[in-house]
């Protein structure tokens, strides 16, 4: 029995919550309810257009079944050869329904604050973490998403001691949740005289920006707010003037800067980064107390574990939350992440997956 065949409740019971939204949507009269009711009913359509493409695959493969052992031979031949190519066509729209049917995060489409800081290696923990900063901002240039630097800390020939961005676009949290982790690189370093290879790291944090409707209160008493001369890329300008902004929030200890804007706007933005922080430090507190599994779960794990390789002699990059290896390293650096990301988030889809049929 295929995974599908276990889940055909599961998919029934989608099919008719469609059925009754939609009917309930060509009566509605208020307001509020029609969006509500607008909305299910787009999240759902994929899924009810998917299974009805794989009902009439499955209806032209049964036909097909039924032509190769007619006593036809001319047609049964003809069947046969269409059977192979149906068959493959069926295993992708399962595939397909399958993915719709796994539960999603319900931040996946939301846009996110990027944090990368250089770990254990000095000047060269530092160089990487400029390279890992700016193979994301080309990968968000790749997807058409909006990259901006909120605060950056320099080091003297290049490297990035920490930078915070925020990415915004349709999906950006669900692709790089997965990046969250220590990234390590393998190669001989700029500033090594001798040829040796090194060891050094840097960690990336995703944080998913909270959708307009999330509740996250600020009382103004539970913050404070600083302003001070900038020191972070911006030319003369953020040396001469009190622009930036930094805020405290003093019941959790969270302190966020934004220096890269005027003072007005680096206040908005740092309140956008303190928004995003207590709603991320919400979804971790919701999250350990449902499952203590949660600790090796793709995507939003312990942020401390290694996640990744980028070997720079053998041009290999190593994803061992996976297994993975590619030998495009050049590529990636320059931002094609697209293959890498995929791997994990079907990863992420099978154990989903399982654990629905677990509940089954």
């Amino acid at each position: 029995m295929s995974d599908l065949a276990r889940l055909e409740r599961r998919l029934h019971q989608a099919v008719e919550r469609y059925e009754r939204v939609e009917a309930r949507l060509a009566s509605a009269t208020d307001g509020a309810e029609i969006v509500r009711l607008g909305q299910e009913h787009a999240e759902l359509r994929p899924l009810i257009d998917a299974v009805a493409a794989l009902n009439a695959e499955r209806k032209n493969v049964a036909d097909l079944e039924a032509l190769a052992l007619s006593g036809d031979a001319e047609m049964a031949g003809l069947a046969k050869a269409e059977l192979k190519d149906a068959s493959g066509r069926l295993d992708d729209l399962e595939r397909v329904v399958l993915g719709h049917l796994a539960p999603k995060d319900r931040d996946e489409s939301a846009s996110a604050i990027l944090e990368v800081r250089a770990g254990t290696g000095g000047e060269e923990a530092a160089l990487f973490a400029g390279d890992l900063l700016r193979m994301y901002q080309r990968y968000a240039g790749r997807h058409g998403w909006k990259f901006e630097l909120e605060d950056i800390s320099e080091t003297g020939i290049g490297g990035v001691k920490e930078a915070v961005a925020s990415v915004t676009g349709n999906g950006v949290f669900g692709r790089l949740k997965f990046e969250s982790g220590v990234h390590r690189v393998q190669r001989v370093p700029e500033t090594e005289a001798g040829g040796r290879i090194h060891t050094s790291a840097a960690t990336v944090a995703v944080l998913p920006q909270p959708e307009g409707d999330v509740d996250i209160v600020i009382d103004d008493k539970d913050i404070r707010i600083d302003t001070m001369r900038a020191s972070g890329a911006g030319g003369q300008h953020v040396n001469k003037t009190d622009s930036a902004v930094r805020i405290t929030h003093i019941p959790s200890g969270i302190v966020v800067i934004s220096q890269l804007k005027s003072q007005h706007q680096n206040r908005a933005q740092a309140m956008m980064m303190l928004r995003t922080k207590l709603y991320d430090a919400e979804r971790e507190r919701q999250a350990s107390a449902r499952a203590a599994e949660r600790k090796g779960q793709i995507g939003s794990g312990d942020r401390s574990e290694r996640i990744r390789t980028y070997n720079f002699p053998q041009g290999r990059v190593t994803d061992h939350r996976i297994n993975l290896t590619v030998y495009n390293l050049p590529e990636v650096i320059d931002g094609a992440l697209d293959p890498i990301l995929d791997a994990l988030a079907a990863e992420d889809q099978a154990r989903k997956l399982a654990a629905l049929e677990d509940e089954a």
